[in-house]
């Protein structure tokens, strides 16, 4: 053999080694991409999911709002129907009474003061972390009945 053939046969060896190794490269690559892709589109899918679940839930509770508003209406109506007719029909006053409870608490309530909010503090100048706080002045202590202090 010639030198020049065993040239020939190494170069044709490498290019063809070269395209091999090309090829597998290039569809080891390309499985991490069309990998990728449906991963990409799995999430679309779950995403696009989970928007129309958001919008079902959305116009559920709207439904419901909307349901609920109309059966307090009606509620509302009813009771102004049976009152009606109770104020037309009946003539017992104590039968009105008990027909209308409301009415009369409503009054009730009108007129005593609303609840005052609880403090966290004593009346006057010194509050309740004061060391005095509860603590009678020694002088009144001595001329009045010996009492222990009140805490």
């Amino acid at each position: 053999m010639n030198e020049s053939n065993i040239d020939w046969i190494l170069a044709i060896a490498c290019f063809l080694a070269g395209i091999g190794i090309g090829a597998l490269g290039y569809h080891l690559l390309n499985a991490n991409v069309a990998r990728n892709q449906k991963v990409r589109q799995r999430l679309a899918e779950a995403e696009l999911e989970l928007s129309q679940v958001k919008d079902s839930l959305n116009d559920h509770f709207a439904k419901a709002s909307e349901l609920v508003n109309s059966i307090q209406r009606q509620s509302h109506e009813l009771e102004q129907q049976l009152s009606q007719g109770a104020d037309r029909l009946v003539d017992d006053l104590q039968l009105k009474r008990r027909l209308h409870p409301r009415q009369e608490g409503e009054t009730q309530e009108e007129d005593a003061d609303p609840p005052q909010m609880p403090r966290d503090y004593a009346e006057g100048a010194q509050g309740t972390l004061s060391e005095n706080y509860g603590l009678e002045p020694r002088r009144q202590r001595a001329t009045e009945e010996e009492t222990p202090p009140r805490y």
